[in-house]
């Protein structure tokens, strides 16, 4: 279990060396580093130190320091409570104000890209929105909203543009479109990696963003309940053939997208349904498997337990692998990383965080890291990829972590979670 930093010990930067655990009590702009707590790894984070006024505001954490305090060196003009910086050479002052320059673009950069995103996010949730309550009166007008919506998304995903997921997201308040818009971001990132074209890419978006239409038509304490009677299961498995009626009378929608509407619940092992077929087609079992994928993250019954996205992808690769398309389930896990959006980690230098985005390297996400002193909006996340000396040691289950700790990170508040994809060569 992960224990909370014990009361920090105030020290002089003269006693810092390599294995303390320190907290540079400054505003996240006042220093160099990427963040505030951190192990002391290196000479030059030493160096950094010792040249920066830090009178009363540098600590360290004896439990998760594997190293003690250095002796205590004091000019002879000062006193035990005065802490002296000492100027640091023109080299070394020069670099640090880089790197601080570095840290900085770094992270508006990925506060511009993700507030395109949100932006466009909260964009498709309206529109989505407005397409499903209107599927019912207003079909032809509403399948044409859908249809305008999935060709820009698959130009936006062909492009390379940011987009976003929203799992594990509290469940009140939740619309039906922020699950068909995770549906969809996943299938079309997964359609991309499964090398589908634009226009492959937009039938797909069209067919996730009304896959569950036909819900319109079922009773809301079925679609929540835990459990359901047989003749009650027999009517939520009709949801598919409502959805093909409504979506036909629109007329907006082609073969492959009715045919995701249709067997979105059909696994390759005959074990789904309605039908129980073995063999849907292509953009059907992307849909199964990404369908399943956020269902487990954040299922439909307030009653069932919410899965954390690495068991949820473990449960996927373990239990129910036979069901899935096993080339696209090797792309869901490389895309999706060893460590997916939302999973709780333990950094080397004994730092928590949320991971926030997948990089190109399934072991180096980009993590929100645990600071209390932030507003978690504000608190600064870490492309790992960008940063070789930080590295994930384990990921932890949210009973292992103290509640004000857990709290603070909630992976299970609605978040952004952030893609970034690459431009198509």
């Amino acid at each position: 279990m992960w224990k909370k930093p014990e009361k920090p010990i105030s020290i002089h930067p003269s006693q810092v060396v390599i294995g303390l655990y320190v907290w540079l009590d400054l505003g996240w702009d006042d220093h160099p580093f990427l963040y505030n707590r951190f192990k002391v790894s290196d000479e030059k984070q030493i160096a950094t130190i010792q040249s920066m006024p830090l009178d009363g505001k540098l600590f360290y954490y004896r439990e998760k320091s594997s190293a003690q305090p250095g002796p205590l060196v004091l000019t002879p003009e000062a006193s035990i409570s005065e802490t002296v910086a000492v100027v640091p050479d023109p080299a070394l002052a020069k670099e640090i104000a880089e790197h601080n320059k570095k840290k900085h673009d770094r992270l508006r950069q990925q506060k511009d890209s993700a507030a395109r995103a949100d932006r466009a996010w909260e964009q498709a949730a309206r529109i989505s929105r407005e397409a499903m309550l209107g599927m019912a009166h207003s079909p032809k007008q509403a399948g044409e909203k859908l249809l305008d919506l999935s060709q820009k998304t698959a130009n936006l995903i062909t492009e390379g543009q940011e987009v976003l997921l929203h799992l594990l997201g509290d469940k009140e308040g939740e619309g039906p479109q922020f699950h068909a818009l995770n549906v969809m971001t996943l299938a079309m990132l997964l359609g991309k990696s499964a090398g589908l074209n634009e226009s492959q890419l937009a039938e797909l978006a069209l067919g996730t963003l009304a896959h569950d239409i036909g819900k319109a038509k079922v009773p809301v304490h079925l679609l929540k309940a835990k459990t359901r009677a047989k003749h009650e299961e027999a009517f939520y498995r009709q949801h598919g053939a409502y959805g093909l009626e409504m979506a036909r009378i629109s007329g907006a929608f082609g073969p492959v997208a009715l045919s995701i509407i249709a067997d979105h619940h059909e696994f390759i092992d005959g074990s789904g349904w309605p039908t129980g077929k073995t063999n849907p087609g292509p953009a059907a079992r992307i849909v199964a498997l990404v369908n399943r994928y956020d269902r487990l993250c954040s299922p439909e019954s307030p009653e069932r337990d919410a899965l954390m996205p690495a068991e949820a992808m473990a449960r996927l690769f373990r239990v129910e692998t036979a069901k899935f398309d096993q080339r696209l389930l090797s792309l869901l896990i490389k895309l999706l990383g060893v460590y997916p959006p939302g999973t709780l980690v333990r950094l080397n230098d004994e730092s928590l965080g949320l991971v926030v985005s997948p990089g190109k390297e399934s072991l180096r996400p980009t993590i929100l890291v645990y600071s209390p002193e932030f507003n978690k909006r504000d608190a600064p996340t870490i492309n790992l990829a960008q940063v070789p000396e930080i590295k994930i040691e384990e990921a932890l289950r949210p009973s292992t972590i103290p509640p004000d700790v857990l709290n603070w990170l909630n992976p299970r508040q609605r978040l952004s979670y952030f893609f970034s994809t690459e431009k198509a060569g």
